[in-house]
């Protein structure tokens, strides 16, 4: 369980939900290049203008450009000038900011509604936010109050009414008034989506229910969180997929298996990427069937899809593009990116050298 950061969560929502190409060295996409925006034809209808660009949340994005942050509308009119050490992404109304070395709150207009005073700041959700004041995490309301003292080692965001926090090297669960609901007994946690809360005890992972009970005993090596019903889970050397009874719905057979969205997930297999459908009884009828693939492994690189489409890359460093798929496999946009994100509020930022 990682302590609440800006740094960290900005990080995440840009380069989270990206593809890009990197050279064998590398653990990020190439440096340089600029970002701009497509919409779902694939025209730019923000050209390439920014060192780094987010996904559109509430109607702005954050992007950077010379060190300094702002966010842009969907015409790529500055909304909010650049002005912001680091920004994340509007959530609730509200995105975390930083200003010299301290995190604090504006609001859509660019207000400063919680005055930059802590030292790491998480987004909003279900109306709290967490925050680290010196190597401790607590939470506030939105007007900065806080409404849980800092006294955790680490901490993340609300779901579910419940959220993970860190005591002593053990992570357990504590909801909206602060109450410790399942005690701090696993070695790792994360949040709670469907009903379920991926944990570890030791180097196995299981899943367990609002009261703490398990629901499926940990024994997979590695996990998702639910969606769309069915969770990713890794046993042995390969991934397959779960119901919420723990029973196999697809067997593992994936080098690689992603989270559901929209009905499809992403899987590598045989060192291309493809996508599968979710319905149990037809996965069933077809395991050991290459025809279980919606979209066979075919792509070199891929993402989830949202809003109908996929980013997905086609080659290899340093020459390789992405594009993105509809539902069916069909390429709607070419391959003529060096990085690709998620389609959010109908754009999706794009790269170019």
């Amino acid at each position: 369980m990682r302590k609440l950061l800006l740094l960290l969560f900005v990080s995440l929502s840009m380069f989270g939900r990206r593809i890009g190409f990197v050279d064998k060295t590398s653990q990020w996409v190439r440096s340089g290049g600029k970002w701009g925006y497509v919409d779902k034809t694939g025209k730019m209808v923000i050209e390439p203008q920014f060192d780094l660009a987010g996904d559109f949340h509430e109607g702005l994005a954050a992007v950077k450009t010379d060190d300094k942050w702002g966010y842009i509308d969907g015409t790529g009119k500055m909304m909010i000038e650049l002005h912001f050490d680091l920004a994340g992404d509007f959530s609730e109304g509200l995105a975390g900011i930083e200003l010299d070395d301290k995190y604090g709150y504006i609001n859509r207009t660019g207000e400063i509604v919680v005055e930059p005073q802590f030292d790491n700041v998480g987004n909003f959700s279900e109306g709290m936010a967490g925050i680290e004041i010196g190597d401790k995490c607590g939470y506030i309301d939105k007007k900065g109050k806080i409404v849980i003292n800092p006294q955790f080692d680490g901490a993340g965001d609300f779901s579910e009414g419940l959220t993970v926090v860190k005591i002593d090297n053990k992570c357990g669960y504590i909801n909206k008034t602060g109450k410790m609901v399942i005690k701090p007994q696993f070695d790792l946690a994360g949040d709670f989506s469907e009903g379920l809360a991926a944990v570890a005890i030791g180097d196995k992972w299981g899943y367990i229910d609002k009261m703490g009970k398990w629901v499926i005993n940990p024994q997979f090596n590695w996990i998702g969180n639910f969606f769309e019903e069915f969770a990713a889970v890794e046993i042995g050397d390969k991934w397959g997929y779960i119901d919420k009874t723990g029973e196999t719905a697809i067997e593992p057979q994936f080098d690689l298996g992603g989270d559901f969205h929209e009905g499809l997930a992403v899987v590598k297999k045989d060192g291309k990427i493809g996508y599968i459908g979710k319905k149990k009884w037809f996965t069933r009828l077809l395991l050991s069937s290459r025809s279980e693939a919606v979209i066979e492994p075919q792509f070199d690189l891929g993402g989830d899809f949202h809003e109908g489409l996929a980013a997905v890359g086609i080659g290899e460093w340093p020459d390789g593009k992405c594009g993105y798929i509809d539902k069916k496999g069909k390429i709607v946009i070419s391959p003529q990116f060096d990085g690709a994100g998620d389609f959010s509020e109908e754009l999706a930022a794009v790269q170019l050298y």
